[in-house]
C-alpha cells in the first residue's frame, strides 16, 4: 500500500549511486541461483551459514562436508556430500559471495602445502545475497498483514525522543531514532507487500473464487480495523512530530552524530544520513512546513500515513466491488472459467484437427499476429506464396518482439563536458612549475654545496643532471655536460676531486664532476 518508508530516507536512491561496473558486479552474487545444479549451491551456502552461526569465519572444505553431513541428518531434501565441492566453492569465490584465502598452516608437509590448502568464508555482500534468496524461498504469502499495532510504538518513540532531546541524552536519542527507522521500515513494508498480496488474490478470482469467499471477511475486518486505528493515532503522530522539531531538530541531529557507533563514517557524512532518516519518519507523519504559502501547502505532497489510508479505503472498496462481482458470476453461472470449459468442450467435438485450430485461431485472434514480422535475410530463398505457418522463422529483438517497434541505435549520448577537469590539470601544472622555479630560484641564489637542499631543490638538481647527462658531447678532448630550465644552467666541468651535495635523504657524489651554476642566458629577439 505504500513504498518503503526509508524510499526519502538513508536508503533513498543508494542503488541507483552506483555505476554500471559496480551493479554487474553485484548481481554477480546472484550466479548460483542460475547454475544448472542450484540447489546443490544452496545447500553448500546452508552449510557455510551453519559454520557461520557456530563462529567458524574461515571454513575448509573438510568443514564445508562435515556441514553439509548434518544437514542431512536434519533435512530430508539435503544432499550428504557434494561432488567436486572445492571446485563449487571456488565458484562461489569467483562470484564473489565467498572469499577464498590460503591457510598454509594446515599443511604439515612439503607435499601437503603444494596442494593448496584454501579456506572459505562469506564475503559482506554474498553473505546479504544468500539471505536474499533464503528470504524469498521462505516467504509465506498467508503472513502478509497491515500491522495496526506499531502505531503505539511509533507514538511512545516519538514522545520518548523529544524527551531525550530535552535532557540531552544523546544515546536515548540515537535508541529512539534507530526504533523509529526500523519500526517505520517494518510498516511500510507489510503494507506494501499486503497490497501486493490482495493483487494476487483478486487476478486468482476467475480460477479460484472459493479462495477469496474463503478470505473476504478475514479480508474486511483487517482493513477496517487498520483504517480505524491508523486515522486515531494520525493526529497525535503528527504532535508529537512537531514537539521533536520544537525541541531543535539541528540540535538533536548533531547529537545523534555525535554518539553514533559507525567508526568507518565521518562526521559529516553520519549527521546527513541522520538528516535523510529523520526527513523519511517526518515525510510519514507530519504536516507541511509551517513556513510555506498557502498555495503550496494545498499542492504540498500529504504525509506517507495519509496515503496509505486513503489506499486501504480504496482496497476496502476494491474487495467489495469484486465481492459483488463474483457473487454475480456464480448467481448467473457464467465467468471465464465457465467460457474457457465451454470453449475446449467446442475444440474436443470439432471434426478434425484443423477445424480444432480454426477454432483456436478465431477464438484467440491469432492470424493477426503481424507486430513481429520481419523479412528473411535472403529473401529469394523464401518463395512468395509460402504461408506465415509455413514459412520458415527468422530471429528478431526483443525490441520487435515485446514493443513491435524496429530497433534504432538511439540517440548518442552526449559528449562530456571535461572544461572543469583539463581546468584543474592546467591549475595543478602551474603550480608545479611555480614551485619548480622557486626551488630553482633557491638553487641559484645559495648554491648546492655548504648547505642541505631539501626535497624540492633535490628532485630539480636531479632533473638538471639527467639532462646533462644525456647531452654530454667530447669538444677538443674534454668532456661537456650542461643542463637548463626557465631559471638557470648547470654545467659538469670534469676536476680531480670531483663533488659532493648533501641532501635530507644523504650525499649525493659526483665523482671527476663538479656543478657550476649560471643564471639561464635568453637570447635577445632580433632587432627590425
Amino acid at each position: 500500500m505504500a513504498e518503503n518508508g526509508l524510499a526519502d530516507g538513508a536508503e533513498a536512491g543508494a542503488d541507483l549511486d552506483l555505476d554500471g561496473l559496480e551493479t554487474a558486479t553485484r548481481l554477480r552474487l546472484f550466479g548460483f541461483v542460475r547454475r544448472d545444479d542450484q540447489l546443490l549451491y544452496l545447500w553448500v551456502l546452508r552449510a557455510m551459514d551453519r559454520l557461520r552461526f557456530a563462529h567458524v569465519s574461515q571454513a575448509h572444505t573438510d568443514d564445508v562436508a562435515t556441514a553439509l553431513a548434518e544437514l542431512a541428518s536434519q533435512h530430508q531434501d539435503a544432499p550428504a556430500e557434494a561432488e567436486n565441492l572445492r571446485q563449487r566453492l571456488d565458484n562461489l569465490a569467483e562470484d564473489g559471495v565467498l572469499h577464498r584465502l590460503e591457510d598454509p598452516a594446515r599443511a604439515g608437509k612439503l607435499s601437503a602445502y603444494r596442494n593448496r590448502q584454501s579456506v572459505y568464508q562469506f564475503s559482506e555482500l554474498g553473505y546479504l545475497a544468500f539471505r536474499a534468496v533464503s528470504g524469498v524461498l521462505a516467504a509465506r504469502i498467508e503472513d502478509a498483514n497491515l500491522s495496526r499495532l506499531v502505531f503505539s510504538d511509533i507514538l511512545r518513540d516519538f514522545e520518548g525522543l523529544a524527551r531525550a532531546n530535552r535532557d540531552a541524552d544523546a544515546d536515548e536519542i540515537v535508541r529512539r531514532l534507530t526504533s523509529l527507522d526500523r519500526v517505520v521500515e517494518d510498516m511500510a513494508q507489510r503494507t506494501a507487500r499486503f497490497h501486493l498480496t490482495l493483487g494476487d488474490i483478486t487476478r486468482t478470482t476467475d480460477t479460484s473464487p472459493e479462495v477469496f469467499l474463503r478470505h473476504k471477511d478475514a479480508l474486511l475486518s483487517h482493513l477496517h480495523n487498520f483504517v480505524v486505528e491508523l486515522e486515531r493515532y494520525l493526529p497525535r503522530l503528527t504532535s508529537a512530530v512537531a514537539a521533536v522539531e520544537q525541541t531543535g531538530v539541528a540540535t538533536l541531529l548533531d547529537r545523534a552524530a555525535m554518539a553514533d557507533e559507525r567508526p568507518l563514517l565521518g562526521h559529516d557524512r553520519i549527521r546527513e544520513d541522520w538528516a535523510r532518516r529523520w526527513a523519511a519518519l517526518r515525510a510519514w507523519f507530519a504536516i507541511p512546513d509551517a513556513g510555506q504559502s498557502a498555495a503550496d501547502a494545498v499542492v504540498a505532497a500529504p504525509p506517507r500515513a495519509v496515503e496509505v489510508r486513503d489506499t486501504a479505503h480504496m482496497a476496502v472498496s476494491a474487495v467489495i466491488a469484486l465481492l459483488r462481482q463474483i457473487t454475480d458470476a456464480q448467481r448467473s453461472g457464467v465467468n471465464r472459467s465457465t467460457q474457457l470449459k465451454h470453449l475446449a468442450a467446442w475444440v474436443v467435438d470439432t471434426p478434425d484437427e484443423e477445424a480444432a485450430h480454426a477454432l483456436m485461431s478465431a477464438a484467440f485472434n491469432l492470424r493477426s499476429a503481424r507486430h513481429f514480422g520481419t523479412v528473411h535475410e535472403d529473401e529469394e530463398l523464401i518463395s512468395s506464396r509460402s504461408t506465415w505457418w509455413d514459412a520458415p522463422g527468422v530471429e528478431i529483438s526483443m525490441t520487435l518482439f515485446a514493443k513491435g517497434k524496429a530497433p534504432t541505435p538511439g540517440v548518442p549520448k552526449p559528449v562530456v563536458d571535461k572544461r572543469g577537469s583539463r581546468q584543474h590539470l592546467r591549475s595543478q601544472q602551474a603550480a608545479a612549475r611555480a614551485a619548480e622555479r622557486d626551488s630553482a630560484a633557491r638553487l641559484l641564489d645559495a648554491g648546492v654545496h655548504g648547505r642541505v637542499l631539501d626535497a624540492a631543490e633535490l628532485r630539480v638538481l636531479l632533473k638538471l643532471l639527467t639532462r646533462a647527462l644525456e647531452s654530454r658531447s667530447v669538444v677538443a678532448g674534454r668532456v661537456t655536460a650542461s643542463g637548463s630550465n626557465d631559471v638557470l644552467t648547470m654545467r659538469l666541468v670534469p676536476s680531480p676531486g670531483g663533488s659532493a651535495v648533501q641532501t635530507e635523504h644523504g650525499v649525493l657524489h659526483l665523482p671527476g664532476y663538479a656543478l657550476e651554476l649560471a643564471p639561464l642566458r635568453r637570447r635577445a629577439k632580433a632587432g627590425l
